[in-house]
């Protein structure tokens, strides 16, 4: 069931129904090497598994995975990917007619899941990623896709809550694949709200976490989530940094015993 059209500025969560149309998935995948996976995971033969927070209605999703694997549109299948890596999607947002909207086109639904998920909610995310990833035997994921949601996480919960979602996300997996919205969005997203006579976010004006925020979330990932940055992909037409990180800790699978620690490269 198709949900009202928000007016731009009405989406407090980021949730709008149009977004692929303003922030075209290619504006990101430009920035990102073929083969990527083969470089991050090049020892890895079970199947690699993602997790995309904020997915939306799941175009960047499915994009993202065509990309990773190499898959041509119309071209090419999940069960031949040209990468020589078989990659699981698990796509969460917190709009359930969104994610309705996602399943419905999904052209790789035995490979793709989506589903309706307040990752900020411990009580539900915690046993629902802890039951999809059991069925593949697993506890964390391989790599992280957070696109362009950082803001209104910390918009809606504050500095602590960007610091706790940053922490969990980040106990989540090997790799972390992220793009801070800078802080002239919060601005904007502010103004807007404004402009149609609503509230302003709860958070905006007393937070102390601001400026430059993909230097203060590299700072949060690399000081208090013991990851490293691996590298900066570069910057998309509206001014965000797609970022990679890699997990220091020691409690992440697929670590092989008496396996050297190196330096991650990506070309």
């Amino acid at each position: 069931m198709e949900g009202p059209t928000l007016e731009p500025g009405a989406a407090p969560y980021g949730n709008f129904p149009n977004y692929s149309r303003f922030h075209p998935p290619e504006g990101r995948l430009r920035l990102l090497p073929g083969g990527l996976l083969r470089q991050l995971f090049p020892s890895d033969a079970r199947p690699l598994l993602g997790l995309d927070v904020g997915c939306n209605s799941g175009e960047l999703s499915v994009a993202l995975y065509r990309h990773l694997l190499g898959l041509q549109e119309g071209k090419g299948s999940p069960e031949q990917p040209a990468d020589g890596k078989d990659l699981y999607l698990l796509c969460c947002d917190i709009d359930p007619v969104l994610i309705e909207r996602a399943q419905q086109s999904s052209p790789f639904p035995n490979s793709i899941s989506f589903a309706s998920l307040d990752i900020m909610d411990s009580t539900s995310r915690e046993p629902f990623l802890s039951s999809y990833l059991s069925r593949f035997g697993r506890s964390t994921f391989d790599i992280s896709f957070c696109m362009s949601v950082t803001m209104w996480i910390h918009l809606n919960h504050g500095d602590r809550g960007l610091v706790e979602f940053l922490a969990f996300l980040s106990s989540q997996c090997r790799y972390l694949l992220i793009e801070p919205q800078p802080w002239k969005c919060y601005r904007a997203a502010a103004r807007r709200l404004r402009k149609l006579g609503r509230n302003d976010f709860d958070h905006f004006r007393s937070l102390a976490i601001n400026g430059d925020m993909a230097e203060r979330i590299t700072q949060i990932l690399t000081k208090d989530c013991t990851m490293e940055l691996v590298c900066c992909f570069g910057s998309t037409s509206w001014d965000r940094s797609l970022l990679l990180f890699k997990s220091n800790g020691s409690n992440h699978e697929g670590r092989e015993s008496g396996k050297k620690k190196g330096k991650t490269r990506v070309k």
